[in-house]
């Protein structure tokens, strides 16, 4: 039997910042976050990879700072990705 957040998370809009560089990455979160506004998700995911940890810090601080962020995580199957709720 699957995982029920295993089922849940691919279904949610997602965007993948692998190959980004800190300013791409932080323009693309916050447009992310501001088209799923628009469209009226509760829960979107950007997955940033793991690598040297500058695109995942990034992408943190830029949530840390949008006001339409109500909640994000680190999604504990993979930390290379992060769950974000809207608010």
């Amino acid at each position: 039997m699957k995982n029920f957040e295993d089922i849940f998370i691919k279904n949610i809009p997602t965007i993948d910042l692998h190959g980004y560089d800190r300013e791409s990455a932080r323009v693309a979160t916050n447009d992310f976050v501001a088209e799923a506004v628009g469209m009226g998700y509760s829960k979107i995911m950007i997955i940033h990879g793991i690598g040297s940890g500058i695109v995942k810090g990034t992408v943190h601080e830029t949530l840390e700072r949008n006001k339409n962020v109500l909640n994000y995580y680190v999604y504990g199957m993979n930390v290379g990705c992060t769950i974000i709720q809207i608010k």
